[in-house]
């Protein structure tokens, strides 16, 4: 089968290092093995997606030296490949989800999620949820549309969650004790980071995904989701991530270390790409 890896962006700031390093990898993965490379552009986020941003990560990644064949600039058999304009094909995902009895609804507030059980983890963006509305599995077919409230993936407790990444090694992570009920549709009529990438890796036929060690507990969950639809499960291949001098990762909140001001500054590509491999080291 053709190798199709695939970078994924979030247009919500300038791109880092850290983000250099992991696309850089997913661009060396897929010339390893002559395949094709998918930008795909993940601008859900109504209120922080910005179309500056949107342009700058291209340039950027372009003057890197990164090549894809497909996406937002470069068009493809999968388009359209920004993540605003696929809305369909997770509505169809809810749809199934929902008539297989693998979601609820979920009217809880702000305040009644402060008393969950346990906060995240670095990198885990949602804490182990309580459970309060777990027994509403049952109404769930009678929603004609997500809006309105959360949606919850029931996930089955107990149940260890184990795949193979081929940087990381043998992960396992366990059902209702590491992670909870995850969101997979917001109250805002936003499909939620686990849902939207498991489709669209699905239907832009993704076989490995290259990204962030801060994500392995998500394909855990998205691991579930792929075997509640029915689709192929993708190699995985998770970075170590890039810290900054007092030991945490990076994000775009450090916009000294972002791709734009190092160009602005005169830092050739292969300065940058040097950083990222005395990272590994």
């Amino acid at each position: 089968m053709l190798y199709r890896g695939r970078i994924a962006p979030s247009p919500t700031g300038l791109l880092h290092i850290g983000h250099a390093c992991t696309f850089w990898t997913a661009y060396q993965r897929a010339l390893a093995h002559k395949g094709i490379l998918v930008f795909r552009n993940e601008d859900l986020d109504p209120q922080r997606s910005k179309p500056e941003f949107a342009t700058a990560m291209i340039d950027d990644l372009r003057w890197l030296g990164i090549e894809w064949q497909e996406g937002p600039d470069a068009g493809g058999p999968f388009a359209p490949y920004e993540q605003s304009r696929r809305r369909s094909l997770y509505l169809d995902a809810w749809r199934k989800l929902r008539d297989g009895g693998f979601i609820y609804p979920c009217t809880c507030s702000r305040k009644d999620l402060a008393s969950a059980a346990a906060a995240p983890n670095e990198g885990d963006d949602e804490p182990i949820y309580n459970r309060r509305c777990r027994e509403r599995i049952n109404q769930a077919r009678n929603y004609d549309s997500p809006v309105g409230v959360n949606w919850r993936f029931r996930v089955p407790d107990g149940e260890a969650v184990s795949f193979g990444d081929a940087h990381q090694g043998a992960q396992r992570f366990v059902a209702g004790k590491d992670f909870g009920d995850f969101v997979v549709w917001r109250r805002d009529d936003v499909p939620a980071y686990q849902l939207a990438v498991v489709v669209d890796d699905e239907a832009m036929q993704i076989t490995e995904v290259v990204r962030g060690a801060d994500l392995l507990k998500s394909t855990a969950r998205q691991l579930l989701l792929i075997r509640a639809l029915g689709y192929r499960v993708p190699a995985y291949y998770h970075c170590d991530l890039v810290r900054d001098e007092a030991g945490l990762r990076l994000a775009k909140r450090h916009d000294a270390l972002s791709l734009r001001r190092l160009r602005e500054r005169g830092l050739p590509p292969s300065d940058v790409l040097a950083l990222c491999r005395s990272s590994a080291s």
